[in-house]
C-alpha cells in the first residue's frame, strides 16, 4: 500500500498560497507571492528530499496548470533542471472537471469521485503519492483520512490572509513528530507520522 505524503511551505499563521513567486496565486487579492525566498537556504533540500525516492505527483488543476507552464520549458543547465527532469517523467494525477484539456506529459485524471480515485491508488503498488500545492486538494484529503505524512516547512512570517492548509473539515487525527530541525534562516522543518486517533485527558485529579 502506497503512502501519501503532503510537503508544504506554510507561515506562522497556516498560510501555504503563493510561496515560489508573485504571479503564482494572487486570487483573493493575495500579496505576498514568492514569500519564502527570503529565507531559502539549505532548508529547500529538504523539501526535495521528499523526491529522492520513487514518487507520483497528486495535484489539483491549478497546481497542474501552473507546473505545466513552468517545468516543461526549464533549460539546460538551470538550476532546478534536475527535479524538472522528475516532475516532467513522474506520472501525475490530477483532479480536473476537463479530463481532455491535460497537456503535460504523463497526466492522467482523478476521475469525478477525486476521494475514491485516490483511496484506489493508495491501495495499489507504486511509490508514494506527493502533494504540491493544490490547498482545495489536500482539504478533501485531510476531511477523509487519506493523509500518511506532513512534511512542513514553518517560515517564520505571519501573512495574515491567503489560502491555508487546514480548514474545519479536516478530520481530527494525531500525528508523530518524526524528525525536526532548523535552517540558518529560521525556517523549522517538522516530518510528522499519522498516529491514530486525538487522545484527551484532563488536568483534574479524581
Amino acid at each position: 500500500m502506497r503512502k501519501l505524503i503532503v510537503p508544504a511551505f506554510i507561515s506562522l499563521d497556516g498560510v501555504v498560497q503563493a510561496p515560489g513567486g508573485p504571479e503564482e496565486d494572487t486570487s483573493g487579492g493575495f500579496a505576498y507571492g514568492g514569500w519564502v525566498w527570503p529565507y531559502a537556504d539549505e532548508s529547500s533540500d529538504v523539501m526535495d528530499g521528499v523526491f529522492t525516492r520513487p514518487f507520483e505527483l497528486l495535484l489539483g488543476r491549478r497546481t497542474c496548470d501552473i507546473f505545466a507552464g513552468y517545468w516543461p520549458h526549464v533549460p539546460e543547465g538551470a538550476p532546478h533542471r534536475g527535479i524538472a527532469d522528475l516532475f516532467n517523467g513522474v506520472a501525475k494525477h490530477v483532479a480536473t472537471h476537463h479530463p481532455d484539456t491535460l497537456g503535460w506529459q504523463n497526466s492522467h485524471a482523478l476521475g469525478p469521485d477525486v476521494v475514491a480515485a485516490v483511496r484506489e491508488l493508495k491501495r495499489g503498488d507504486g511509490p508514494d503519492l506527493v502533494t504540491q500545492g493544490s490547498s482545495g486538494l489536500v482539504h478533501q484529503l485531510l476531511a477523509t483520512d487519506l493523509v500518511d505524512e506532513l512534511r512542513l516547512l514553518v517560515h517564520p512570517i505571519l501573512l495574515g490572509r491567503g489560502k491555508r492548509l487546514f480548514d474545519e473539515r479536516a478530520q481530527a487525527s494525531a500525528f508523530r513528530l518524526e524528525a525536526s530541525k532548523s535552517s540558518s534562516s529560521g525556517v523549522l522543518v517538522n516530518r510528522y507520522v499519522r498516529e491514530g486517533e486525538v487522545r484527551t485527558g484532563s488536568f483534574e485529579r479524581s
